[in-house]
């Protein structure tokens, strides 16, 4: 998964510390990918998952619209080259404030998931367009999400309802199946309900036009995944089957599976210990982990791929740990990773898959060390 380009740069810049190195090709292709596998869905990527701008101006150039969760992000995608209508205020919780800076900046697309969403985006940015999320299951997904978005599909239809009654577009209903999702059927379960808000909006006379179908598309780590073709093609027979010749505009919003595998983790071992004398499980300490990045490591739900020097030799379970002095900082441990027996201090380890959610997850300064560098080439 470390491209020639990225082995090249270790090998010539030779960077301090843990950094984070992302190859725009990948990006690119992963774009291309997403674009041929659903080519009559909008893509709006995911800034959260990397907002660098190297790759925010990429995919701009590319045609890409965006999923903003901040202001900030919404400033980005600006700055980036997307103009207004390419850009969508995703992020169901939002102050009042922000969603006037949001309409004052040209925005004109809103998630809600209840009345009192509503009621501020109405107040804040009169007669937008806004889509409802629906609370789905996430089962398959390697990083399921809470309830703590969207809501079920008979309350969407009254939240659409209070939309229109305030002045606002209901303009449709979103959905997000998990992220790393690898159920081929789970967008099938999720747009059976956005079809059930369609239908029962049909009856109240509104008709919704746009659905949301999220993201949730994965990254190859240690299993492999269905490639992009593999989800256009059971999402569009979803489509088809719940919304039969006429289908509304769709929307998807990639974010781990445009730039995961894009980018490359180097670290160093910094310590290898065990905890007693007749202990036989080594720990092996990076300087790199859960507060430096790796926060998905988090239950062990995403286990990164991880190279070192010594592939090859006899490897062994081992409990892989941060640097930092809280107990939490544990990586793996209740699955132990095989690494090479040989593997000792100082050596140079790289954990691949690390493009999404590691430069945007690491802590400021915890324990005095630096944010996690990000090289995009």
């Amino acid at each position: 998964m470390t491209t020639q380009r990225i082995h090249d740069f270790f090998a010539t810049r030779r960077p301090d510390g843990p950094c984070l190195v992302v190859d725009t090709e990948v990006v690119r292709d992963n774009f291309n990918a997403f674009k041929h596998a659903l080519p009559d869905s909008r893509i709006f990527y995911a800034v959260k998952a990397n907002p660098a701008p190297e790759i925010l101006r990429l995919l701009a150039s590319l045609g890409s619209s965006f999923d903003c969760a901040s202001v900030a992000e919404v400033e980005m995608a600006l700055e980036a080259g997307a103009t207004a209508d390419r850009i969508s205020y995703g992020n169901t919780i939002k102050k009042e404030r922000d969603i006037a800076r949001a309409r004052a900046l040209g925005i004109d697309l809103f998630a809600v998931d209840c009345h009192e969403e509503v009621d501020k985006i109405s107040r804040a940015a009169p007669g937008a367009r806004v889509f409802c999320r629906v609370l789905t299951d996430g089962e398959g997904a390697e990083w399921p999400l809470s309830r703590k978005f969207g809501c079920v599909p008979v309350m969407a239809v009254d939240v659409l309802e209070h939309a229109v009654n305030n002045g606002l577009e209901a303009y449709g209903v979103s959905f997000h199946v998990g992220s790393q999702q690898t159920d081929l059927d789970a967008w099938d379960r999720a747009l059976a309900d956005a079809n059930a808000v369609f239908r029962a909006m049909a009856e109240k006379g509104v008709t919704l036009q746009m659905v949301n179908m999220g993201g949730g598309f994965p990254t190859r780590y240690l299993k492999d995944v269905p490639a992009a073709e593999a989800y256009g093609r059971a999402i569009f027979s979803a489509l088809r089957k719940h919304f039969g010749n006429r289908l509304p505009e769709t929307i998807i919003e990639p974010g781990r599976g445009m730039v995961g595998n894009a980018g490359v983790i180097k670290s160093e071992v910094v310590l290898i210990s065990r905890k007693s004398a007749e202990d036989k499980t080594r720990w092996v300490y990076l300087d790199i982990g859960k507060f430096g990045g790796l926060a998905e490591t988090m239950d062990e739900s995403i286990r990164y791929p991880i190279t070192t020097p010594r592939d090859g030799d006899e490897t062994e379970p081992c409990v892989l740990a941060g640097p930092t002095c809280d107990s939490a900082d544990v990586m793996y441990e209740k699955k132990p990773y095989p690494l090479p027996i040989t593997l000792t201090i100082g050596d140079e380890v790289l954990i691949e898959g690390t493009g999404a959610y590691t430069t945007t997850y690491a802590s400021v300064a915890f324990n005095g060390f630096e944010p996690l560098r990000s090289y995009v080439i």
